[in-house]
Formats: C-alpha cells, sequence, structure tokens
C-alpha cells in the first residue's frame, strides 16, 4: 500500500514556513557577513535585529548611545549603512523581517532605497516591519513619540505600502514581549488585538484608504507572538486569536473575503524565559515552544524563529544561531508533521481551552475599549500596570515552587556544563572598538554629503509633520539626502516631542504569602531605626538604551513590600541623570538594571559620577546578563553585588540589598 495514501494523510504535504534567525551585531559589514552563512546553511529568510541606538532613533556618536553601539544588534546611522549590510544579497528575492518599532518608516525607506540602487522596484519586496509602538510603552521600551504620533507614523506607512509595496507587512502587531512582561494568554490575546483595532481604525479614520479597501489592508496586517513552554495551552491561544481577529474583522470593518481575515502570523520562541543555570535544558524548551506554533495546521506560524540556547548568557555565535536553524529544519523535513491536516479538529479539550481564552480575551478587548481604546489604556497606566501585576504573580508562583523550572528551583544538581566550559567564549564578543568605528564612520558620512540638501530635506519633513500629509515622500527624500538616523528622529522629537510612558508600579499587587518577606521587613525596619532615618530609599536605575525594565519594575514592587521607599524613574536614563536623583533623593543604596550588555560602560559611567558628587561612599549593585568575568571587573571597580538571571528568588536578592547597606554603614 501506498504510504502517502494512508487515511488521514494530506494528497500534498502542507509547504514549509519561513526559517529566519533574529541576528545582528558590530556592524553592517559584520551582519552582511552572517546573513550570508546562514542563508547559505538554508535558512529561508532574514530577520534584523538593531542596536538600541538605531532602535531608538540616535547616531552612533550621541551621548545615551555610549556603551550601546552594535550591542543588540547592528547599527544603522544612514543609507550606506544599509547598503552594506545588504550587499550582495538580493532583495527581491529575500522575506526580510525587520524589528525597527518608532523609526520604522525610516529603516523602511532605507531599504526600499536599497533595493532600488539594485534594480528591483518596491512592488518585488515581500517581509515585514515590526511596527507595533503600543508593546514598547508597555514592555520593551523603545519607543520615542507620543502614543497618538505613532500610531500616525504607522497609518502613513500602511498607507503607502498598500499601493507601492503590496507584498509588504506594514505592521507586525507584536505580543511577543506582553507576555515577556507578565502577560497571561487571555491578556496576550486581548491586549494584542486592542492595539490591532486601534492600528485598523488609525488607518480607517485617517482618510488616506478608501473604505473598499479595508479588506486589503487587513490582509497585510501580521502579527508576532510568543510561544512558552506550555504548548498545549500555546495551541489553544494561537487557535483563540485566529478565532476572534475573523470575528473582529468581519464585523468591526467589514472584510466580507475569508482570506483576507486569515490570521497571519510569525513567532519567536520565549528567550526570556531560558535560563542561565543548567543551560543545556533550554534545548528542550525551544522544541517545545516550536511545537506549540506548528502542531496545528489551522493555526500554524508561517515564520518561525529560534533563540540560542545561550541567549541568557550572552550573544549567539554563528554556531548556536545553526543549531537553532536545524531544530528547524529537522521538524520541517525528517518529521511527517506536514503530511496530516490539523491534529485538533474535533478535540474536546481543545475546543473548551480555546473558548476559555475567546472569552477571557473578548472581555479584555471590551474594557480596553470601553476606556477609549489602546491609548487611552496606555496613558491611564492599566495595562502597564496589569502587566506587571501579572509578572509579580508569575513570579510568586515560580519562588513558592508551584511552577517548576527544571534546574532552577527544582533538580538543581547538576554536573558541569561542556556547553560553558569555554567559559567567555560560549558567546559572541562585541569588540569594543565597534562603538569607534561607528562614530568615525557617521561623522565621515555627514562630513561628504551636500549640506543645503540635508537641510532642505529635514525642514521638509518637520513642515510635513505639523500636517496631515503622509511623511514617507518626505522621509524618501531625507534618505537620497544622506540624513542620519538620529537626525530624521530628532527633526520629528521637535514636532512630536517625546514620551515617557507610566512605569505600571503605582497598582501593582505586592508579594501576597511570601512567608520570608516578613523577616526581610523587619530588617529593613531594624535598619531604618540603626541609621535614624524614617525608611530605606532604594534608587532603581535603568541607564542607557535598554528598555527591557520588567526585571527592575519586580524588583522595585519587592523593595517597596519589603519596607523600602523606591525610586524609579523608568527607562533610558544617562548616568549623570541617575547621580542627580541618587544625591537629591537622598537614597541610602543604587541598583542598577542593564540587560543590553553595556554594562562595562554604563556602570562605572555612575561609579565616577557619585565620586564626582562626593557620594562615594553610595553602595552600587547591578543586575542583568552579565558574563562571570565582566562581573569580577565590576566588583574591582567598586560594585557592591552583581545579579544574574540565576539568581531568581526577589525577596533573597532584597535581603542581600539590605545587607549591602549594613555593610555601607558599618552596622553589624
Amino acid at each position: 500500500m501506498d504510504e502517502k495514501a494512508l487515511p488521514g494523510r494530506l494528497p500534498e504535504r502542507d509547504r514549509p514556513w519561513v526559517m529566519r534567525t533574529y541576528a545582528g551585531h558590530s556592524s553592517a559589514a559584520a551582519t552582511n557577513a552572517l546573513f550570508r552563512r546562514n542563508l547559505a546553511k538554508g535558512q529561508t529568510g532574514l530577520s534584523v535585529a538593531f542596536d538600541l541606538p538605531t532602535q531608538t532613533g540616535y547616531d552612533p556618536d550621541h551621548e545615551l548611545a555610549a556603551g550601546e553601539v552594535g550591542r543588540v544588534g547592528v547599527p544603522v546611522a544612514h543609507l550606506g549603512d544599509m547598503r552594506a549590510l545588504f550587499d550582495g544579497i538580493p532583495l527581491a528575492d529575500m522575506n526580510t523581517s525587520m524589528t525597527i518599532n518608532a523609526p520604522a518608516m525610516w529603516l523602511l525607506a532605507l531599504y526600499g532605497t536599497v533595493a532600488m540602487e539594485q534594480g528591483w522596484t518596491a512592488s518585488m519586496l515581500s517581509g515585514t516591519t515590526q511596527n507595533d509602538i503600543i508593546k514598547e510603552y508597555l514592555s520593551r521600551g523603545t519607543h520615542i513619540f507620543p502614543p497618538a504620533a505613532s500610531l500616525r507614523l504607522t497609518a502613513d506607512v500602511i498607507a503607502h505600502t498598500l499601493t507601492t509595496m503590496p507584498k509588504w507587512n506594514p505592521v507586525n502587531i507584536c505580543s511577543y514581549h506582553l507576555q515577556e512582561a507578565g502577560a497571561t494568554p487571555v491578556q496576550e490575546v486581548g491586549f494584542a488585538l486592542s492595539t490591532a483595532v486601534a492600528v485598523l481604525d488609525a488607518v480607517r479614520d485617517s482618510g488616506q484608504v478608501p473604505a473598499e479597501r479595508m479588506g486589503d489592508v487587513v490582509q497585510r496586517i501580521s502579527f508576532f507572538v510568543n510561544a512558552g513552554v506550555r504548548f498545549v495551552e500555546e495551541i489553544a491561544k494561537m487557535r483563540a486569536f485566529g478565532a476572534l481577529w475573523d470575528e473582529i474583522t468581519r464585523e468591526r470593518y467589514g472584510v466580507e473575503n475569508p482570506k483576507q481575515r486569515r490570521f497571519r502570523y510569525g513567532v519567536q520562541v520565549n528567550s526570556l524565559g531560558l535560563t542561565e543555570a543548567q543551560p543545556e535544558n533550554n534545548i528542550q524548551r525551544i522544541v517545545l515552544e516550536m511545537l506549540g506554533v506548528t502542531l496545528s495546521r489551522d493555526a500554524r506560524a508561517r515564520a518561525v524563529q529560534l533563540p540560542a540556547w545561550n541567549e541568557a548568557l550572552g550573544l549567539p555565535r554563528p554556531w548556536d544561531q545553526q543549531w537553532s536553524l536545524r531544530m528547524q529544519q529537522v521538524l520541517a523535513y525528517e518529521s511527517d508533521l506536514l503530511e496530516y491536516p490539523d491534529l485538533f479538529a474535533g478535540s474536546h479539550v481543545m475546543t473548551a481551552l480555546v473558548d476559555e481564552i475567546v472569552t477571557g480575551a473578548r472581555d479584555e478587548l471590551g474594557t480596553v475599549l470601553e476606556m477609549g481604546g489602546v491609548v487611552a489604556a496606555v496613558e491611564t497606566g492599566y495595562l502597564k500596570s496589569a502587566l506587571v501585576a501579572s509578572l509579580a504573580e508569575r513570579r510568586r508562583r515560580m519562588e513558592s515552587g508551584a511552577d517548576v523550572v527544571v534546574g532552577v528551583n527544582r533538580f538543581t544538581e547538576t554536573e558541569p556544563s561542556p556547553l560553558t566550559a569555554a567559559g567567555a567564549e560560549a558567546v559572541e564578543q562585541v569588540d569594543p572598538a565597534v562603538e569607534a568605528a561607528a562614530t568615525a564612520s557617521v561623522r565621515r558620512w555627514r562630513a561628504g554629503r551636500d549640506d543645503a540638501a540635508v537641510g532642505a530635506a529635514l525642514a521638509r519633513l518637520r513642515a510635513d509633520a505639523a500636517t496631515t500629509a503622509n511623511l514617507m515622500p518626505a522621509t524618501l527624500e531625507c534618505v537620497r539626502a544622506g540624513v542620519t538616523t538620529g537626525e530624521w528622529a530628532g527633526a520629528l522629537r521637535q514636532v512630536f516631542g517625546e514620551y515617557r510612558a507610566p512605569t505600571g508600579l503605582a497598582g501593582a499587587a505586592g508579594a501576597g504569602g511570601d512567608a520570608t518577606l516578613a523577616a526581610v521587613r523587619e530588617r529593613v525596619a531594624a535598619t531604618a531605626r540603626e541609621l535614624g532615618s524614617g525608611r530605606l530609599r532604594l534608587l532603581v536605575g535603568k541607564p542607557g538604551l535598554d528598555g527591557h525594565s520588567n526585571g527592575a519594575e519586580q524588583i522595585a514592587v519587592r523593595a517597596r513590600d519589603a519596607g523600602f521607599e523606591v525610586v524609579y524613574q523608568g527607562i533610558r536614563l544617562t548616568a549623570g541623570q541617575i547621580v542627580a536623583a541618587a544625591v537629591e533623593e537622598d537614597v541610602d543604596l543604587v541598583g542598577l538594571s542593564v540587560l543590553s550588555g553595556s554594562h562595562l560602560a554604563a556602570v562605572p559611567a555612575v561609579l565616577a559620577g557619585l565620586r564626582a558628587a562626593g557620594r562615594a561612599d553610595l553602595p552600587v549593585v547591578v543586575g542583568g546578563i552579565i558574563p562571570a568575568g565582566d562581573a569580577e571587573q565590576l566588583r574591582a571597580a567598586g560594585v557592591a553585588r552583581v545579579f544574574t538571571p540565576k539568581d531568581f528568588a526577589l525577596t533573597g536578592i532584597i535581603d542581600e540589598l539590605v545587607t549591602v547597606v549594613r555593610e555601607a554603614n558599618g552596622l553589624r
């Protein structure tokens, strides 16, 4: 009997999803070489990671860019960098995803210009801009402008691509970082769909798209989701996403074509769920998370990118990325997964779980819409507070042991891992000279262009921004004139202003039944009495451009519950601002959170500032993704304690902070 004719098999295998690795570091030339190697290994799409200065609209020589250039992605400061990034790579043959939010219009204009220089037309290009700014206010922190202005930029990109780049996904509604910030499946679906409604409403209300073409807009909306290790629940979440998206686009926007209403999404499986302890366990986590978005044919991802096993340790090497790519290829080409219809059709268990998520997410969406929409829910702090509270509850379950994390809070006995035996060689190292080279490069670029053309292009951009005109034509003129990333964003900052999002701490829940917290609370109170102060004061600071604030917020919440008075001003602070706040608020301790790898630049800058301000006695602790060798350097420089992801017990960390204060003040 022909095996392919067995009952239940598809007449033809389903086509594999687009396979990507999220890549970019150091420089455009180095990243181009990495892209070429990955494509040669069978990768079928590109996913570009940009560094934090690029994502937040700064050039490499800006004060806030210090220590951040080339760390978590590739720096792209101008058209020349974009040319180098895709040199020799035919863009018409690529499906390129760009994780770039506030400056998405700018990077898309650079990309399209390079493609045309290669001889392609814009209509040939396919890919995605992750242009969901709402989640930046809630979780990732690379926003620049206020919500209304940001949505205007998104609507302009959508309207532009609708007519000139019909194969491009102009917006990627991103629930990925919502899950990392604490969202439950219900919140992830409900909040992401609230953002999608805001985007579609902005397009509809902009007057740039005829009503009869809203189906074409909906058809090009894609989503970018997270897949955690609870893969059965993740399958249900994706099926719920599809059901609600179909309902919303049909009922709210009148889209009648079911093909246009299809839920289209790509996925990166959960990076923050990876562990520094026993990192070999991350391999099975990644595989299980991949299954959550591939097993169900009716809700299968159309693009997948997997993290590497060592992302909790530092920047993955090319070999680590290859390992993750091979996981996808084994599943797609060696297994029989793609030969069958949906495996869960008719499952009573799956149907009930999907219905539960749909009901809860529909309620969350209704709550947000009743508040006036997702912008109002951001500005009032409702969404941020909900995520901080959910993440606090998730942390509580892990610390209590109710949620098991193998190798972290259970089964911690271990043999030395051969994967990390090489020490610092187990991760990619970014040469400190990268920043100096990028700074010199952008200055040479500025010196070699027509200043009059640059000035005219920026003047047009500012003038158009003050009206309701679509900003893509002015942005393309800026690209051709040689404007830099920082100049483009700076011009719009002058018109739109900047935005500091609510921190969400005010409404955050406490540690609840943490039995050890009472003892720590007593230590805090006793230490304050011995020092003759009313309360111990902790400054939590986020230096540089690192916007991943989840850890800092959870420390702030737990410290407040333990009796500290907490000073937390949010993300994206200079060393000078942190020092000024520490002196003005007369704090007892400074805690710095750095996850971008810039700790060897950011932390010494704060220490130097405190010495200059006459507060060298003020203890400083640091938390982040910090290799052991770097931790030794920080301690040698005067840092009192270094905490890394293996230090998961928040109450224990707060107890250690009390010890640091006592040591600094000569108390027993």
